[in-house]
């Protein structure tokens, strides 16, 4: 059965290549009888036959258009994965820009202020236990854990209320050794002979601070201190009780604590994770420059090539009247190869050179150039 091939010209409409990626892209629709007829020339028509169709020519020019996408999204996905993460997939970022953002290390950062108590993801709860008289070692882990938090694991204390009365509460107590009485309120205060309520002395800050350090030093050095001890959520309190109370406490659960999937209330459900769910699209072919054009030209070239010497492949010799003529396809599927190497590398090279990375180094030297340069500019000198 007779194949035609290449006749001179052709016609593209949609749905005449494989995947129809760019069929609604009317600059595409409209480059692609042009790519035809130039790679056909380019590969010696009409001088000799080119064993390809139309439709050849347009798969080739549709993969060229799709691996510069490709190149220019995996090198975009690279550059910006870090400022990434974390956020919605539902929308396209072929052809958007990606500010950096201090997003990351905050939520970083949160980790730290779960520890702290001072912020984070995780939830501080609250229990308390029956402190009895007379005993001081308590097991948290039997008295609250199984019953409370039964079937959501292991709990880590982080903050235990059991601290002495604060000074100030005895600042006022006759029988602090160093606190006010009633008796001497008025006069303690500077009030003297004065009405309380006319005239007031007003005394420094540190004169209560001191007083209130006297009141804790003499409780830490002359009553037993208050404290504990906790090791493996068994705790034992000082001093001993000397009357029924309750202890109470904060807590996590390990399992929220240590979940590494866990995320901020209200994130999206299916955020950007890796390099695999990044959503940059292919680009559309109308909004790719001259410079991308170009390339996109001499790759669908070399992809045309490669096709053309595989078709070629098929048969080595091909036999004549008197002898046989050798095809070229070996030679030019070697020529498409190293051809297409080069052309990925000039692409990666390039877009390296426009990273974040190369891009504040490139501004950081010319800063500095700038200034050197500016220093050399001879200030002005006034005359009168």
């Amino acid at each position: 059965m007779a194949v035609e091939i290449w006749s001179g010209s052709s016609s593209f409409s949609s749905g005449a290549t494989p995947y129809g990626f760019y069929d609604a892209d009317n600059e595409f629709t409209s480059s692609a009888d042009k790519f035809a007829d130039w790679s056909a020339r380019r590969l010696g028509y009409p001088i000799v036959d080119v064993e390809m169709q139309s439709g050849s020519f347009y798969a080739c020019f549709e993969e060229a258009v799709s691996e510069y996408s490709a190149q220019v999204n995996q090198f975009n996905i690279r550059d910006n994965l870090l400022h990434l993460q974390g956020q919605a997939t539902g929308s396209s970022l072929t052809g958007k820009r990606v500010t950096p953002t201090l997003g990351r290390t905050v939520f970083l950062s949160q980790q730290y202020g779960t520890e702290a108590g001072v912020g984070g993801y995780v939830d501080w709860k609250k229990g308390s236990i029956t402190v009895t008289s007379g005993s001081q070692e308590y097991d948290l882990n039997s008295l609250y854990a199984n019953v409370s938090e039964s079937g959501n694991g292991a709990i880590e204390i982080k903050k235990v209320y059991h601290e002495a009365p604060p000074a100030i509460n005895k600042y006022f107590d006759p029988y602090a050794t160093t606190g006010y009485g009633t008796a001497n309120f008025v006069e303690g205060f500077g009030f003297g002979d004065y009405s309380p309520a006319v005239s007031f002395v007003l005394m420094p800050v540190f004169e209560d601070l001191l007083r209130m350090q006297a009141i804790e030093f003499n409780d830490q050095f002359r009553k037993s201190a208050y404290s504990f001890t906790l090791v493996n959520n068994k705790i034992r309190i000082f001093p001993k009780p000397e009357k029924d109370t309750r202890l109470y406490f904060d807590y996590v659960l390990t399992s929220q604590r240590d979940n590494s999937l866990a995320m901020p209330s209200g994130s999206d459900s299916n955020p950007i994770s890796d390099y695999s769910n990044v959503p940059y699209d292919n680009m559309q072919y109308q909004y790719i420059n001259d410079v991308g054009k170009q390339w996109i030209r001499k790759y669908g070239l070399a992809l045309a090539k490669e096709l053309l010497g595989t078709i070629r492949s098929k048969f080595g010799t091909v036999p004549i009247p008197g002898s046989e003529l050798t095809m070229d396809g070996d030679t030019l599927r070697a020529e498409a190869t190293t051809e297409k190497e080069q052309l990925i590398a000039e692409l990666r090279e390039n877009l390296e050179q426009t990273s974040r990375k190369i891009m504040l180094e490139a501004d950081s030297e010319e800063s500095t150039r700038l200034q050197e340069k500016l220093n050399k500019v001879p200030l002005n000198i006034y005359i009168g």
